[in-house]
């Protein structure tokens, strides 16, 4: 499905050329330390300002395989809880933090009924593959025993994220089932994911030293840094790219995208292959916009969140 609203196109359109005069004159993530950009997102130094926590957010650990992985748990305020969404930040697997969203984890969870969990992975390049996947891992293993009591919510669960987030969503799903025997989701939330990191055709194809909040190098340095010194053949391995895992018996999917994204064809790629493996799988792509988009004072992004609720209402009933 494509979302073709003229003023959605328009408004995004405008919006990048002002991302990019503002990301010109910014330093270059693939050029600085890693820790310098998230001190600086920290800060509001970067495109988006300084992250806004929620007053309600609390903190739970789950057991991981090199030590505890925190758990951010945002519950919803006006009504009981339905369920629990497994969530992942998005940041390249370089950049990001649970608590980097909050304002827009605490309008789904209000909308939905779903308690929010987002997981605080560990980061390459200190924590390179397998690192960041294992504490999903390990954070879901946990969810789906005895976390969902401890949270205090039904034992009703989705999963999603963005960008890397939603990377680390698909992989979670898939070792969760060959490597356990679980399907414990109802619904994968996608929201312009990456899920070939040796480089979809949109990827490989975007100018180069065009900065529209992702670029060519930008991409190439977060996955230096996530799977160092890989061929790739090696990038291709489905425990690194899902695009090229067995995608049967899968949960509904919604994928979220934008035509101004270097990422678009992981989601074009990927929702196609969910289909063809017997699953369900809705695709929303919005003209113009770009990569995290729905971050942004947009009526683009105000449409694609909504959906999003409305997806993750739908799929759990």
């Amino acid at each position: 499905m494509v979302v073709a609203d003229t003023e959605f196109a328009a408004e995004c359109r405008a919006f990048n050329e002002q991302i990019e005069a503002l990301m010109a004159g910014m330093p270059k993530v693939h050029e600085i330390p890693a820790e310098v950009t998230r001190r600086a997102r920290r800060e509001g130094r970067g495109v988006l300002p300084a992250p806004a926590r929620a007053a309600h957010a609390y903190e739970l650990r789950a057991p991981g395989r090199a030590g505890p992985v925190a758990v951010r748990v945002i519950p919803p305020q006006t009504r009981e809880a339905t369920g629990v969404y497994l969530h992942f930040h998005g940041g390249g697997h370089t950049l990001g933090s649970a608590d980097g969203q909050d304002p827009l984890l605490e309008a789904l969870a209000e909308t939905t009924g779903l308690c929010v969990a987002s997981v605080e992975y560990r980061l390459a390049p200190e924590h390179p593959f397998p690192a960041g996947p294992d504490d999903c891992e390990d954070a879901a293993l946990w969810l789906v025993g005895d976390g969902v009591a401890e949270i205090g919510a039904p034992p009703v669960f989705a999963v999603g994220g963005e960008s890397a987030g939603a990377h680390l969503a698909a992989s979670t799903i898939l070792r969760l089932r060959d490597g356990h025997g679980l399907t414990p989701f109802s619904a994968a939330n996608l929201v312009y994911g990456v899920f070939d990191l040796s480089g979809t055709p949109s990827q490989r194809l975007w100018p180069a030293g065009r900065e529209l909040v992702l670029s060519r190098e930008s991409m190439a340095w977060f996955t230096r840094c996530f799977a160092p010194e890989m061929s790739t053949d090696e990038l291709r391995s489905p425990e690194i790219s899902p695009l090229y895992a067995d995608l049967h018996g899968l949960p509904p999917a919604l994928f979220v995208v934008g035509t101004s994204d270097p990422l678009l064809d992981d989601s074009l790629f990927m929702s196609s292959r969910w289909l063809a493996a017997g699953n369900e799988a809705e695709l929303l792509v919005y003209p113009e916009a770009a990569h995290g988009f729905n971050v942004f004072p947009l009526a683009a992004a105000a449409h694609a969140n909504e959906a999003q609720a409305a997806f993750l209402r739908t799929a759990l009933g």
